[in-house]
């Protein structure tokens, strides 16, 4: 098959990133590598290529299976990407969302959630 494909466009279609700008932005400041190389937003991606994204605290890591300019549901993701993540990257990302989780408590600042609201209506009522 010979067809071309962008790196952000497909990273995109694959669902790695919301937008096709975020994943331009990602490329441009250098988070996405091949190999060595960093690669740029409009660079060819080829299949069987190992892409590494580095996301903060943690480094994904995925195979271009096939090669596609549209974005896809995300029950198809699997046929176009292999993800080869090592399980210490997947601890790291499990560790930040704790953390992450304890820092901002869900309704523990501000306005009451609906289900605060009610708890507190139940309990000033008894």
């Amino acid at each position: 098959m010979d067809q071309k494909v962008r790196t952000d466009k497909w990273l995109w279609a694959v669902r790695l990133y919301k937008t096709r700008s975020l994943a331009a932005d990602a490329c441009e400041k250098g988070k996405v590598r091949s190999g060595d190389q960093t690669l740029k937003a409009g660079k060819q991606v080829k299949e069987g290529e190992i892409i590494i994204i580095h996301r903060g605290a943690w480094t994904q890591t995925v195979r271009v299976v096939r090669l596609t300019e549209k974005r896809m549901g995300a029950s198809l993701v699997s046929d176009f990407i292999e993800d080869l993540t090592p399980e210490s990257e997947l601890e790291k990302l499990k560790m930040y969302l704790a953390a992450r989780a304890d820092w901002n408590p869900r309704g523990g600042a501000g306005r009451p959630t609906k289900k605060d609201r009610r708890d507190m209506d139940d309990f000033f009522e008894n």
